[in-house]
């Protein structure tokens, strides 16, 4: 078979280095597949964890926890926020959080370091510490000590005196115990309540209560100083502030008298100016003259006009009547008329206007009306009298109101000062009114010795240790030492760049799988015990000369194994391929020295040559033989010695008496290095070429792709390759770095067998439903290797 056979356009392209595909993705099934092939390393660190819980057990001291709770209420000061000046609400988050940094601060730390004497006390400052920090402790000293801090002040210290020296050494202790209690003190709000939680952990429980205790104290009484101190700095400000504005109020005052003297601003008992109420008054006077002098005006012309008219129509005008009063000259003298006017008007009736009586009548008549307009035109004369006195009236008020109108705005300009400087005067007298009564406020409430803080839950004695708890301990070590072996397998997942499986080799290499070869002498059973692999690894790595002899002949001694059965696999997959073609020339690579292609090589041709198929097995490996080495072969010809002087296959081989399979071995003959030449060469051609005349398989066993180019150069002169390839051991990104550089040889691989496969571990890299899954449901088809050997012996 030629190149030809195998078009580039119909071979898969190999997939990039560590490349996945769209198909491939961590899905639940893989993640189970990883967990139960690293659940000895996730078991491992689980255990390591537990012991360095249970070491971390022994090697603690127990410390106890004394709690004391402390309530924010501010219905304890209710009476005194009564009087208080200030509002002090605590209904804020800030507010509760000032309180925690209180109780945090190094100024209540030192009040109960003194109280409790806590730098004299050895339990306090030295307490007994875990095997954890004593080892942190000792690397810190390693860094100091190689690290070492600058001396500060140390030849002043040495030139002190003792009792200098004691001083600065309490003030240093005190110093530390406060820092040290200010670190470890726990202050707390627990949830969104007012209640603050004061906590101290000591390994000595009457210690950790006393603490808790004299904390809790201190903090109350911090409250109550806190309240008092402010409340007299206050008092003290007030009763300086009560004298500025009582002399600034006073000032202000005598400031408002003064304008109001100096500018003539005098006022009734109402409080108005008298210039506004003297032209109010005025105002009054003109409006009443002007009324009156309309009506006198009205009147003088009502009169005036009747007098113009003449004596004839005076009596006969209406108004005259209706104007005066009942008793008046001129009404006597008009019912005098009238009475007159009807005795003539009888007398001309009954006698006629000639009669003396009728004369003397009208006689009497006319004199009356002369009288009655006499009276008419006095009565006129006294109207114009009357109303030139009004009008003169009404023009003197009205001078008098201009002249009060001018000094009232005047007055009223002036008042715009005054009312600013009143203003002021009552502004500072306000402001001293507050500050009296702020004052006596403050003054009053130093006698109330009431904080907003007490104790609700006063620290007892803790009655169990609350560090280190076994449980949690225990199982956090646990679930630490689970999580360091997930993340160990997890590392160990993702360093796996070898094949596992044939899925692997279809997609990372592009290449038909043809199946697994499990390691010599191993079972496929339930029954099988580990320790029988871990004997077979064993041999397999130093074989003694029997059994490299007996590794040759698997497939002959056991031909119904699982090993036999894919090495039948192998022949179906490249009968197939090489389909019509006579004699078969197929080549065994592998791309690393120990991958065991010779061993395969040995066993498919024996396999071959067993069926009945007239087999040659060519050990092509002429730097390094192993194929002859192992199956004990020594002669003195052999494949070069064929090539090299022309002789045929018949002059060189070996024949095996039970298959009848021609071996031609390889014989090293000192440094020979141009073996890939001998590969290529015509004289290569021709003993192959010899060689297909007879036989119809021809199996060469070819050095390692990887260290040198032989295969590579006797690549025309092969039908088809196998690739062996070791499970688990070769790398997946080699194989297909060496396949993608060759892909004259690529092109012509048949399949790829994975030879020395740990069947218990392999059902852990199957997927659901794999074949790799069901080996073990495979056992009753397979006979072992002993069981063959046994029947042959019988």
């Amino acid at each position: 078979m030629n190149y030809a056979n195998f078009p580039l356009d119909k071979r898969k392209p190999l997939p990039s280095s560590d490349a996945v595909s769209a198909e491939d993705f961590i899905d639940v099934e893989r993640l189970l597949g990883m967990a139960a092939r690293q659940a000895k390393v996730v078991a491992a660190c689980a255990a390591i964890g537990l012991f360095l819980g249970v070491l971390y057990l022994q090697t603690t001291p127990p410390t106890y926890m004394a709690m004391s709770r402390v309530l924010i209420d501010e219905g304890l000061n209710k009476v005194v926020d009564e009087v208080s000046a200030a509002s002090v609400s605590m209904q804020t988050d800030s507010a509760i959080l000032s309180q925690i940094e209180i109780l945090h601060s190094a100024r209540l730390a030192a009040v109960v370091v003194d109280k409790q004497k806590l730098d004299q006390n050895d339990a306090f400052m030295n307490p007994p510490t875990s095997a954890v920090a004593k080892a942190a402790g000792f690397v810190r000293g390693v860094v100091r000590y190689f690290r070492p801090s600058p001396a500060v002040g140390i030849a002043d210290v040495t030139q002190l005196d003792e009792a200098a020296r004691e001083a600065m050494m309490a003030s240093s202790r005190r110093d530390y115990a406060i820092l040290k209690l200010q670190n470890e003190v726990q202050a707390e709000r627990l949830g969104r309540s007012y209640v603050i939680s004061i906590a101290y952990q000591a390994t000595d429980p009457v210690l950790a209560t006393a603490i808790t205790k004299a904390y809790a104290d201190a903090y109350l009484a911090d409250q109550l100083d806190a309240s008092f101190d402010a409340t007299e700095r206050a008092a003290v400000w007030l009763q300086g502030r009560l004298t500025e504005l009582r002399e600034s109020s006073q000032a202000a005052a005598l400031a408002v008298e003064k304008f109001r003297a100096e500018h003539g601003l005098a006022v009734n008992n109402n409080g108005q100016l008298i210039s506004d109420k003297q032209l109010s008054d005025l105002n009054e006077q003109l409006i009443e003259a002007q009324a009156d002098t309309a009506r006198a005006s009205a009147r003088y012309q009502q009169y005036k006009s009747i007098v113009e008219s003449g004596s004839d129509n005076a009596f006969r005008d209406a108004a005259i009547s209706s104007d005066q009063p009942s008793n008046s000259v001129i009404s006597t003298l008009k019912t005098r008329y009238l009475a007159v006017a009807k005795r003539q008007q009888d007398i001309e009736a009954n006698f006629g206007a000639e009669h003396p009586q009728a004369v003397a009548l009208a006689k009497e008549k006319a004199d009356i009306s002369a009288q009655i307009f006499g009276e008419l035109k006095q009565l006129t004369e006294s109207y114009r009298n009357e109303y030139e006195v009004a009008l003169a009236r009404e023009t003197a008020l009205r001078a008098n109101v201009a002249l009060a109108a001018g000094k009232s705005s005047i007055d009223n300009q002036t008042q715009v000062q005054l009312r600013e400087l009143e203003q002021k005067a009552t502004a500072l007298s306000t402001l001293y009114q507050t500050f009296l009564g702020r004052y006596e406020e403050a003054s009053q409430q130093q006698s109330f010795p009431v904080g907003k803080i007490r104790v609700i839950s006063d620290a007892k004695l803790p009655q169990s240790a609350a560090t280190p708890r076994t449980s949690i301990v225990l199982g956090l070590s646990l679930v630490l030492g689970v999580m360091l072996g997930a993340g160990v397998g997890g590392l160990n997942e993702f360093r796996e760049r070898f094949f596992r499986t044939g899925e692997d080799v279809r997609d990372r290499v592009g290449l038909k799988f043809l199946g697994y070869l499990p390691i010599i002498g191993s079972k496929v059973g339930k029954d099988d015990k580990r320790d029988d692999v871990q004997a077979d690894v064993r041999t397999a790595q130093s074989p003694s000369a029997a059994e490299k002899r007996a590794r040759m002949r698997v497939s002959i001694d056991a031909p119904a194994s699982m090993f036999s059965e894919t090495l039948r696999s192998t022949k179906i997959a490249f009968d197939v391929v090489m389909e019509g073609q006579g004699s078969r020339v197929i080549g065994i690579v592998s791309v690393l020295p120990g991958e065991g292609k010779s061993t395969v090589a040995a066993n498919l041709a024996g396999l071959l040559a067993a069926n009945g198929s007239k087999t040659l097995l060519v050990d092509g490996d002429l730097r390094n033989p192993g194929l002859s080495r192992s199956l004990g072969m020594e002669t003195e010809q052999g494949l070069m010695e064929a090539v090299v002087s022309g002789q045929t296959w018949q002059s060189v081989g070996k024949i095996d008496r039970q298959t009848k399979l021609a071996i031609i071995p390889a014989v090293p003959r000192g440094h020979f290095s141009h073996t890939s030449e001998l590969l290529s060469s015509a004289g290569m051609r021709r003993f192959i070429d010899n060689a297909k005349e007879t036989f119809e398989y021809i199996i060469v066993d070819l050095p390692p792709l990887g260290p040198v180019v032989d295969a590579k150069a006797f690549a025309p002169l092969a039908d088809g390759f196998v690739l062996v390839t070791e499970w688990g051991r070769t790398p997946r990104a080699m194989v297909q770095s060496i396949l993608s550089s060759e892909a004259y040889i690529a092109n012509k691989i048949v399949g790829v067998v994975l030879n020395k496969v740990d069947l218990k571990k392999l059902a852990k890299y199957g997927s659901i439903g794999g074949s790799e899954k069901f080996f073990d449901r495979y056992s009753t088809y397979y006979l072992e290797k002993s069981e063959a050997r046994t029947k042959a012996n019988t």
